[in-house]
Order: structure tokens, then C-alpha cells, then sequence
């Protein structure tokens, strides 16, 4: 069964079409979900959600167009609303910088470099939970889903402008909480 096929099985009422939808986007989603949540069990249960409300409202999508960015949109969505509800944005001290990332991916030559690599990591990790919820979402939909500017602006029916000063001002952010902890 293909996709297709998949969205006209629930169409149909027939949930035997979820199946193949879970198995193709699950992992993906809740990827997703975790980088802006950072609860794995929040984010399982927020694309769990997500499949139940797709099944829900598959009948007002356009087969036409693809299912990914329809349903990746629904859990970056509920991913944000859920921080936004539970108040449970953690503040984070540093922001990446794309060049900065580079530079220090380049410095893994030996094990002291590895063990360098990982500490960045988790510096990362650590200052994208200082971001809101909504910056590390566009973080997210940008470097992780490898979404484009105009591609978020579309899915989010937010202007492109805003877009890219909600990117601009996440990437500040996190770029500004890297530099103080590499002066630490």
C-alpha cells in the first residue's frame, strides 16, 4: 500500500490506513516533537495525538498534496502549544551560529576532539532548552526538517517576514547563550 492508497483507506473511515502513515512518519515526528518539547514521553504523546487528530480530519485534506507537511506541521503545532500551556519553557544560555556548528564539527580528528565534540553537544542541547518554545520550533522546522523560509511561512499562514525575524532572533539568541558559555 502506498500513500496514497494509505489516506484513501482513512478517507474511507477505514483507520487499516493509519498503519502505514505511523510506520513512515512516526520516528520522524517524534524527533521533531522532542527538540521542541524536550520530554520524550510529552513528545510521543503529542504525535500519538497528532495521528488520532489526522484520522480525525483527514477527510478536509487535499490528497492532492503531500501528507508530510500537512502532519509535521499538526505536531510542530501541538509540540509549541503544549510548552506554551504547561509553561514549561526552560531557559537556555547559549545560541548556534551555523559557522560556529561547522568550525567545531571540523575539530573531530581524535579523541580529545571527540570528547570536545560531545561536550558542544550537549552545550547545544543545553542552550536550545533555554530557548521558547517557538524559537527551538523554528530551529527545528528549519535545520531539522530542513524547511525553508517561504515552506514555514505556508505551513504556519504566517507572513515570511515574520518567519525569518522569528529565525533570526532564535539564531541570535542562541548564538548569544553559546558565547557566554564558551567565556565560562
Amino acid at each position: 500500500m502506498n500513500e496514497q492508497k494509505a489516506i484513501q483507506r482513512l478517507k474511507n473511515h477505514d483507520i487499516g490506513g493509519l498503519e502505514l502513515l505511523v510506520h513512515k512518519y512516526q520516528v520522524k515526528a517524534v524527533r521533531t516533537a522532542y527538540l521542541i518539547t524536550q520530554d520524550i514521553g510529552l513528545a510521543e504523546d503529542i504525535v500519538q495525538d497528532c495521528f488520532i487528530q489526522a484520522y480525525r480530519a483527514i477527510r478536509g485534506f487535499d490528497a492532492t498534496r503531500p501528507f508530510e507537511p500537512w502532519f509535521m506541521r499538526s505536531v510542530v503545532n501541538a509540540a509549541v502549544k503544549m510548552m506554551q500551556r504547561s509553561a514549561r519553557q526552560v531557559e537556555v544560555g547559549d545560541e548556534a551560529d551555523e559557522t560556529l556548528l561547522a568550525e567545531l564539527a571540523e575539530k573531530v580528528e581524535s579523541v580529545e576532539s571527540q570528547v570536545e565534540s560531545l561536550e558542544v553537544q550537549r552545550q547545544i542541547w543545553d542552550a536550545m532548552k533555554k530557548l521558547s518554545p517557538r524559537q527551538r520550533a523554528v530551529i527545528v522546522q528549519r535545520y531539522f526538517l530542513a524547511m525553508s523560509e517561504a515552506e514555514m511561512a505556508k505551513e504556519s499562514g504566517t507572513a515570511t517576514g515574520t518567519i525569518k525575524w522569528l529565525l533570526a532572533a532564535a539564531r541570535e539568541r542562541l548564538r548569544g547563550l553559546l558565547m557566554e558559555r564558551s567565556e565560562e
